[in-house]
């Protein structure tokens, strides 16, 4: 999930409202701060995404925290 603000007058403005819980704890990184792929890989990656979608069966694919789980141990 991400949230757009601003900084205004030093004080940071979110754009729109959000459903989080009261007193939840965010962490902001300002957006040139984020690392972006380079488009080659930008490529694979929406490539390897478009066919996961085409070729997904419901019910047939890894609960998330399992694949979460995965990618933390890697």
């Amino acid at each position: 999930m991400s949230v757009r603000a601003h900084v205004k007058n030093g004080r940071l403005l979110v754009d729109e409202p959000t459903a989080l819980p009261e007193g939840t704890e965010v962490e902001l990184v300002p957006a040139d701060d984020v690392d972006e792929l380079p488009p080659e890989e930008r490529a694979k990656l929406f490539g390897f995404l478009a066919e996961s979608i085409r070729s997904h069966t419901p019910g047939k694919g890894t609960p998330a925290d399992v694949l979460l789980a995965e990618l933390r141990q890697r």
